[in-house]
């Protein structure tokens, strides 16, 4: 079965709540899911991105939309959306937990609140929305949770220390779950992307890797959910990434963050070397 018929048997007619869905993997997720028939539920905290792509979506597609501006940095957020959704009786079949950012620097030289911030948001944001929307997914018997993790969940990060920590706890939250409630029909799945065309890079100010090739965030989008309709618990979107990722197995973890430091070491770390 072609993979968008695959998607549009598994997505049609539900409801799906996007987090970060105004730019990036996000609206990706967003327009692959509204090309399977889902109805989209939108919710970031550039709300004028957000109706924007609502309204393409629903034009496009013939599908239903709503849009929630939310920022996840508020402890709240989550129930704020549980209750505008849910509460209100409307099923999410789908949650895609996707909102969050990254940092890149020497860690002491970061911002205290910003990395705190940035734990909230990639970690006890998804915490908080996969137990508010997965007990009525289990009462169901169906449903499908993506957590949007990282390659850098694969081993520790220098100089993206907090960002890859807490992809490794999104990556490791998936598979859990992914584990415990299978017997209700649920499928959970880590989307594990490397460099991709997104504002990633803007936002944690890292500007390294450009001769790397980046996959489009459509790409890895069609790629994640259908690895997570067929019952993948974790999906690496890219050759190269899912071979660097077996290869670690074989070589000592200490060699494995040392040419990361390496490769991500910046220009300012390098200068202080040389002296």
């Amino acid at each position: 079965m072609p993979g968008s018929a695959v998607l549009r048997k598994a997505f049609e007619g539900k409801w799906a709540l996007v987090t970060g869905a105004s730019a990036g993997i996000g609206e990706a997720l967003a327009i692959e899911l509204a090309a399977a028939g889902a109805n989209l539920i939108l919710t970031a905290r550039r709300a004028e991105r957000l109706e924007t792509l609502a309204r393409r979506l629903g034009s496009e597609h013939k599908i239903q939309t709503q849009v929630i501006p939310a920022d996840l940095a508020d402890p709240g957020a989550p129930q704020e959306l549980f209750d505008a959704t849910e509460g209100r009786g409307t099923a999410v079949d789908v949650l895609i937990n996707n909102a969050g950012f990254g940092y890149y620097g020497e860690f002491v030289a970061g911002d205290q609140s910003w990395q705190r911030t940035m734990v909230d948001v990639n970690c006890a944001a998804v915490v908080d929305l996969t137990r508010l929307f997965l007990p009525r997914m289990t009462e169901r018997k169906r449903g499908y949770i993506m957590i949007v993790a990282s390659t850098a969940a694969y081993q520790p990060v220098a100089y993206m220390a907090t960002y890859a920590a807490t992809k490794a706890f999104d990556r490791m939250l998936a598979e859990a779950l992914a584990e415990e409630t299978a017997r209700f029909g649920i499928r959970v799945s880590a989307l594990c992307p490397g460099p991709t065309e997104s504002e990633f890079g803007e936002v944690a100010g890292v500007r390294v890797g450009e001769s790397r090739k980046f996959q489009s965030a459509a790409a890895v989008a069609r790629i994640g959910l259908q690895g997570m309709v067929k019952g993948k618990t974790w999906v690496i979107p890219y050759g190269s990434g899912r071979a660097q990722v077996f290869m670690q197995r074989f070589v000592p973890r200490r060699m494995v963050t040392g040419a990361a430091e390496r490769m991500f070491r910046p220009d300012s770390v390098k200068e202080a070397l040389k002296k």
